[in-house]
């Protein structure tokens, strides 16, 4: 069996609004990705890979929801004080999976191939996730023996606080460290990433 991905949608977008961000954040059209929304370009990478995807959201975030319903993805809906209690609701409604791969929804730059590359390395490690030059990256692989922890995380932290010894470093692109917690300026604010051979 394979590990699912967790698309964790449930923050409010702070730092994009604080920027003079307009509207939702993850409904942001990117230019380029043919106009699309920022979640529907996430969340069709995360389905390309073939792994099974949850989507954890908040209420009121109709777009994020409209778009999983369209794609037939299940949905956690829940009022999250932070990125753990995120993560926990959605390890608990996915807790037949034999591991989660955790991605924050607002990294448009993530392909199906990052996804498959930490999916493979969970199947002889605990942990796993793609760096670049030196900075860690998504998505975060965590195999089912940390299903109970991941289950009580409830802080601003995430999973970080689980991160130990047995974490395995994988090779990613730029892209494995970009979010979009900005407004975009310009087309040059964008990495894109290679396609894999």
């Amino acid at each position: 069996m394979m590990p699912g991905i967790l698309l964790l949608a449930a923050g409010h977008g702070e730092r994009y609004q604080a920027a003079g961000g307009g509207g939702e954040k993850l409904m942001a059209v990117q230019a380029q990705h043919a106009n699309r929304p920022l979640f529907a370009v996430v969340l069709e990478q995360a389905i390309a890979s073939g792994l099974d995807v949850h989507v954890v959201t908040r209420p009121g975030n109709d777009g994020v929801r409209a778009l999983a319903g369209e794609r037939g993805i299940a949905l956690t809906v829940i009022e999250s004080g932070g990125m753990g209690e995120s993560i926990a609701a959605g390890v608990q409604a996915t807790a037949h999976w034999c591991g989660w791969l955790i991605q924050p929804a607002d990294m448009p730059q993530i392909t199906a191939a990052d996804y498959q590359m930490v999916a493979r390395a969970l199947q002889t490690h605990s942990q796993a996730r793609p760096q670049w030059q030196g900075q860690p990256g998504h998505p975060v692989g965590f195999s089912e023996r940390w299903r109970s922890a991941l289950c009580q995380l409830h802080d601003d932290k995430g999973a970080r606080t689980l991160l130990n010894h047995e974490l395995i470093l994988l090779p990613g692109h730029a892209g494995v460290i970009v979010d979009q917690d900005l407004p975009i300026s310009s087309p040059d604010d964008f990495y894109v990433p290679p396609h894999p051979p």
